[in-house]
């Protein structure tokens, strides 16, 4: 998923290289801790199911696994950023500084940044889904 992001930002002549270097970072980064939550939920769903069946399901829970953990990630690192002009830990208005910048970080990295896992990354999804498919045979 790091490779699928820094493609489409070199093809989209994006930002400065450190900046590409950071995104690119961030998205290995949420693809390493998703791949392992993504392939046990998928061996859950897909226990003694057929061909097709280990497919979708392998399809589906590391996609969400990916995308859950990158935009976590990426709601961390929103959020630590606007921290400075936060209010003090733990009080009332901080709570709600916090809730709704992270919400914010999610949806703005849904609308921007699930573009960068087309279509390098969507290829990838394919093949991890019959690779796994295959082994459950």
């Amino acid at each position: 998923m790091g490779a699928s992001a820094l493609v489409t930002l070199l093809l989209d002549d994006w930002e400065t290289p450190a900046k590409i270097r950071i995104v690119t970072m961030l998205f290995a980064a949420g693809a390493a801790l998703a791949f392992p939550i993504g392939l046990f939920a998928t061996r859950l769903v897909s226990q003694g199911r057929r061909w097709e069946v280990a497919f979708a399901a392998a399809f589906v829970c590391l996609a969400a696994a990916t995308i859950g953990l990158t935009g976590g990630l990426f709601a961390l690192q929103y959020r630590s950023y606007y921290a400075e002009w936060h209010a003090p830990a733990f009080t009332r208005t901080w709570v709600l500084q916090f809730v709704f910048t992270t919400l914010i970080a999610l949806y703005q990295f849904v609308v921007l940044g699930i573009r960068l896992y087309f279509p390098v990354g969507f290829i990838a999804l394919f093949a991890a889904g019959v690779w796994f498919a295959r082994q459950r045979r």
